[in-house]
Order: structure tokens, then C-alpha cells, then sequence
């Protein structure tokens, strides 16, 4: 199943922590400090959320998170298609896992990110690239739902 992405800059990663807990009534899916992120089943959503108290705004970026390269290879195929420009990060470690993904901006300067996740990563690959890195698979699908 894909779901959909939402990407807040929150001023505090604990407070924002409890209060999506209590409005989703489930606890976060992966927590590292200063970030979270939270699986939620009904609706499907992956919220993100990441401590930035200096952000001039809430909203981060949006995204889709898709269960396999071939949803996200079909996806940008489909895009390229209709003509629109993306930026491919391919094989990279983002939000303390390995994704590969692309970007595109919206008419209004929406971030929005297609991605799936490969597999999870330490805080220490955080923004490298992993083709030679080792990391940890998250399982059979590729899912992240499962971490």
C-alpha cells in the first residue's frame, strides 16, 4: 500500500511526539533525536516530523512513499512523460533510512518526494550516499512500516 507524506518542522520534537501519538493513537515508527516518524494504518499516513524551532514555516515537504523501485521507477516515468522535470536522488540515507527517490516541485514551490525505503540507517550515514555503506534491511518488502 502507498501512502501519503506529510513533512512538518515542528518547535519541539517531544511535545509534537505526544501530541500525534494521542491524534493518531500510535506511537512513532522510528525516533532519533530531533526527528520522528510516525506509520499510521487509518488514514495511511507517514507524518515526519523534524525538530526546527528557526523554520520560517510548519510545513516541511509532502511525499509519497511507495512499496517498491518499480512503483517509484513507473511513477517518474509517468511525470517525465507529462513533461515535468525531477530531481533523482538515487541510493541515498535521508531521515535515518536508505531511500531512493525523487523530487518535484509543485506550481506554488511545494516540495513534493516519491521515494520507497530500502532498508534503515544509523544517524551516522545521515546525507551520504550508500551504495558502498552498510546498512540494515527493514525486510522481504522493502516496507518501512516494519521498523
Amino acid at each position: 500500500m502507498s501512502r501519503l507524506q506529510l513533512a512538518l518542522n515542528v518547535a519541539d520534537i517531544d511535545a509534537a511526539v505526544e501530541f500525534y501519538s494521542t491524534l493518531f493513537d500510535t506511537e512513532p515508527a522510528k525516533r532519533r533525536p530531533g526527528y520522528a516518524n510516525f506509520a499510521v494504518d487509518n488514514p495511511p499516513l507517514k507524518l515526519v516530523l523534524f525538530e526546527n524551532p528557526e523554520a520560517t514555516g510548519t510545513l516541511n515537504h509532502l511525499g509519497v512513499e511507495r512499496e517498491s523501485m518499480e512503483e517509484v521507477e513507473a511513477q517518474a516515468n509517468r511525470l517525465e512523460a507529462a513533461g515535468l522535470t525531477l530531481e533523482t536522488e538515487g541510493d541515498v540515507v535521508c531521515c535515518y533510512a536508505r531511500q531512493d527517490k525523487h523530487w518535484i516541485t509543485g506550481p506554488d514551490g511545494q516540495r513534493w518526494e516519491n521515494y520507497v525505503v530500502l532498508a534503515d540507517a544509523g544517524a551516522e550515514l545521515e546525507g551520504r550516499t550508500t551504495a558502498d555503506l552498510a546498512v540494515e534491511p527493514v525486510g522481504p518488502t522493502g516496507a518501512c512500516c516494519a521498523n
